[in-house]
């Protein structure tokens, strides 16, 4: 078992009667839940569930959690957090990384140092790189192709466009 797990799940909350759930998933594809299983229910500890894909529905999926059968056991779940150990996670190809290499990136804008990338955070709309400039506040920008340019993970270096406001 890997000392270092990723979340890559949520259950937001029951799905019906029968016991099913709503799956927000965080991975890019969604048929490598299977893979995944069993998913730990916390950073640390020995519990874990097994999840199966039913369909995808607004905003996430319908899944079935082995042992579930009802709305009440379900309900049980609500907001529960997926992990899987890191030896999971299959190894970047070309141009891709995890966002976990994201962390402890400097930020540049037209080659002025912004700050460094002390987490990834996403709160329904997208990912968000939180940044901690080297004075004042933290600041989040979205990680999108308008704002993030390049990403060089081998250098720790990350090329955007802050728009203006977000930051004085």
């Amino acid at each position: 078992m890997s000392s270092k797990r990723l979340l890559i799940a949520k259950i937001t909350t029951a799905h019906g009667i029968k016991g099913l759930v709503k799956l927000h998933y965080y991975g890019e594809d969604i048929n490598d839940v299977a893979a995944y299983n069993p998913f730990y229910t916390s950073e640390t500890g020995h519990d874990t569930v097994m999840i199966h894909v039913k369909n995808a529905i607004k905003n996430g999926y319908v899944a079935e959690v082995e042992g579930v059968n009802n709305r009440n056991k379900a309900e049980e779940l609500r907001n529960t957090l997926l992990y899987i150990g890191e030896e999971k996670i299959i190894a970047p190809q070309n141009g891709e990384y995890l966002q976990k290499d994201l962390i402890g990136c400097t930020i540049f804008e037209n080659d002025q140092k912004i700050g460094i990338v002390t987490a990834i955070d996403n709160f329904g709309a997208g990912d968000l790189l939180d940044i901690k400039p080297a004075i004042g506040d933290t600041f989040y920008l979205p990680f999108k192709d308008e704002f993030v340019h390049d990403v060089d993970i081998e250098k720790k270096q990350i090329f955007v466009t802050i728009p203006e406001g977000l930051i004085e």
